[in-house]
């Protein structure tokens, strides 16, 4: 604390001590009537009055000059207050024991000049101390200060004006003291509310203070217009009351600047509070005029209360809007959420639209965090959130649907979804010194490949951990390619078709519309399918001639010796059934157990028509391969028969098409890379 500011600080503090001395001293003599000792004549009561005054001035004074935070709005109540002060001296000096007294006069210049500081000492108050105030407390503090100016000027006003009269500079005089009390107790309750009713640093003296200068002005306007007034009574303590009051909260210390919200009670009980009061005052003007005054200002209420209630209205749609924005947006990349895609999936299935949907996870993110800290982390996923948000065409939409894990919906099932797919691969790669995170992926068309959103996850994040596993064989890979290792080594021209068969039988089975756990079981099936002839002799796999009866009884072995080897690894054994019944048929006079029908599993049934277009077109060492055309026509001939019409005639749908479309149908499973195209 400066040397200045200690001293003025000390003399306040004396000063106010002897104010409130003086001020009892006043209270018990124009309230109580004490008898003293020796009573002071009449006119020493009053330079008490006016020392007090002027002590509370000082005091202010005082407090403008030490400190520099809210000087120019001590300042301002400082000279609102000398104005007043000097005015009662003035009538003291000159017009006290006149007999004549103009009016108005030189004293009511004075007085009046009083309001205007005080309210600029309010508002430069309001200012410093609150750092924002929204428009909503603005109107809450305009709507309680109408209600009690509305209030006031039906109490006051119209015995005011009633005794009102003459020139028209006494009537403005007179009509000037009752609205200038009813506006400064109409701003020490807007200020109130617009505040919140923050009653620290203060506020609460000064709205007392204020409050008490109207009410007592207000009062004592009242008595002369009835003609009731009597000086020297405790009404008249009221005006030094007010300055001390002032006075003493002018030095303490002011609350923080604080942003002032819109929440709680308050906020919903000052509106609704007065426009019942200025409805009741309405209410009353039907039966008992009131002046014209407190009606407009009641009206004036009325219209803000509507005003505030459409603030309001709007301020809760822009808040629903927001957290229905929240409640579908991720807060760290910007992207929509979760919910956001179940909403998205939903949206376009009511529509029929078809669309592909890709879900990626991020590969070395758990490294990289443990390495650069979550932090890192978190900024790494914002940017390829904003690169994922930025890169995408018109009809794909990104989503993080939490951790490390994003998505894609793009529209149509074509080249332009596949292209979209691949750009949110490359949007969730990124490469930097000391680190390489990559991501892994998988997709699906709705509703060509899975009928609801619910499946169509299920899918894609099944494709997308086989695509992830690529680099990590599952047993159940590692197991398929010992074996057909084994059979390449075996005999070259078995690991060529059973490739070829199991290219076939993924197309056929998308055709008719497997899932896809059924269709990775199908083609480990029509992988394995010939595995048994692993303990086929060569004599009979290679013999250029007919097979005789033993030999077939051999060969026709080689279906169950297939279903044991697959049976054996664990992670194979859904295949091993399809094995055995590859080579059964559809009349039933098949092997090795004669099923015949819908009894065959379908997954067998798919790889026997597979099968016999394959070896029908490929060069034997018994015969010469024939071409697609007989290849169909062989088919179809032995539909019903050994085949199943249903497969046939998917078969031939499939064949149908252009080869280029095929060997996309068939990447899914046997390319993880390139199942999202």
């Amino acid at each position: 604390m400066e040397p200045l500011e200690r001293r003025l600080s000390s003399f306040s503090k004396w000063a106010l001590i002897v104010l409130a001395f003086a001020l009892a001293v006043l209270t018990a003599h124009n309230g109580l009537r004490m008898p003293w000792p020796a009573v002071p004549p009449a006119s020493w009561w009053e330079w008490l009055y006016d020392a007090i005054e002027f002590g509370a001035v000082a005091v202010c004074v005082a407090r403008a000059v030490a400190r520099r935070s809210e000087r120019f709005a001590w300042l301002s109540i400082a000279l609102g207050l000398l104005s007043f002060s000097v005015a009662d001296v003035y009538w003291t000096l000159v017009y006290q024991n006149a007999d004549n007294v103009p009016y108005p006069s030189i004293n009511d210049a004075m007085y009046l000049a009083t309001y205007p500081f005080l309210y600029i000492g309010v508002g430069l108050l309001l200012r410093a101390r609150v750092k924002s105030l929204p428009a909503g407390m603005w109107l809450d503090g305009l709507i309680g200060g109408l209600a009690v100016a509305a209030v006031g000027a039906a109490l006051i006003f119209g015995k005011v004006v009633a005794s009102t009269g003459g020139a028209p500079l006494t009537v403005a005089t007179n009509l000037a003291y009752p609205l200038f009390d009813i506006l400064l107790l109409g701003i020490v309750v807007g200020v109130l509310t617009a505040t919140g009713w923050t009653l620290r640093g203060g506020w609460v003296l000064i709205g007392v203070g204020l409050a008490v200068f109207a009410v007592v002005d207000s009062i004592y306007l009242y008595q002369v217009a009835l003609g009731t007034y009597v000086e020297d009574k405790l009404l008249d303590v009221g005006w030094p009351a007010t300055m001390v009051l002032i006075a003493v909260a002018a030095w303490q210390r002011p609350a923080r600047a604080a942003r002032v919200q819109l929440e709680g009670w308050a906020t919903f009980a000052v509106p609704v509070i007065a426009a019942i009061t200025c409805l009741g005052l309405e209410f009353r003007d039907h039966y008992k005029h009131i002046n014209v005054a407190a009606l407009w200002l009641a009206t004036a209420c009325l219209l803000a209360v509507v005003a505030r209630l459409a603030m309001s209205f709007r301020q809760n749609l822009r808040m629903l809007r927001k957290s229905q924005e929240e409640a579908v947006t991720d807060s760290l990349t910007g992207l929509s959420n979760r919910r956001g895609l179940v909403a998205e999936i939903e949206e376009r299935l009511a529509e029929e639209r078809p669309f592909t949907l890709a879900i990626y996870d991020l590969d070395g993110f758990k490294g990289y965090n443990d390495s650069f800290g979550h932090a890192a982390g978190d900024a790494l996923l914002a940017r390829m959130g904003r690169r994922l948000r930025a890169s995408l065409p018109t009809g794909a939409t990104g989503f993080r649907m939490g951790g490390d894990e994003f998505c894609v919906v793009a529209s149509g099932g074509g080249r332009s979804a596949r292209e979209a797919v691949g750009l949110g691969a490359n949007c969730l790669t990124e490469v930097g010194e000391g680190f390489s995170i990559g991501c892994s992926h998988g997709s699906v068309t709705v509703p060509d490949e899975a009928p609801d959103g619910q499946q169509a996850l299920v899918i894609a994040d099944q494709r997308m951990y086989d695509h992830k596993g690529q680099g990590r064989p599952t047993p159940a890979v590692e197991s398929k390619r010992v074996l057909l290792h084994a059979l390449a080594e075996r005999s070259g021209d078995l690991s060529v078709h059973v490739s070829d068969v199991g290219d076939l039988v993924e197309a056929l089975g998308r055709e008719l519309q497997l899932d896809h756990a059924q269709l990775v079981v199908l083609r480990q099936a029509a992988e394995l399918h010939d595995v048994g002839k692993l303990a086929i002799p060569d004599s009979i796999l290679d013999k250029p001639g007919p097979l005789d009866a033993d030999e077939w009884a051999f060969m026709r072995r080689h279906t169950l010796i297939g279903e044991r080897i697959v049976a054996s690894a664990v992670s194979l054994r859904d295949a091993a059934p399809i094995v055995r019944a590859t080579h059964e048929r559809w009349d039933g006079a098949g092997y090795p157990d004669g099923t015949s029908g819908e009894q065959i599993p379908l997954a067998a049934r798919i790889i026997a028509v597979c099968d016999a277009y394959d070896a029908i077109t490929t060069t034997r060492p018994y015969r010469a391969a024939s071409g697609h055309e007989d290849a169909l026509a062989e088919l179809r001939r032995c539909a019903g028969s050994q085949f199943d019409p249903r497969v046939v005639a998917a078969f031939e749908r499939i064949m149908s098409s252009p080869p280029a479309e095929r060997a996309d149908s068939a990447l899914g499973l046997s390319m993880p890379q390139a199942q999202v195209g």
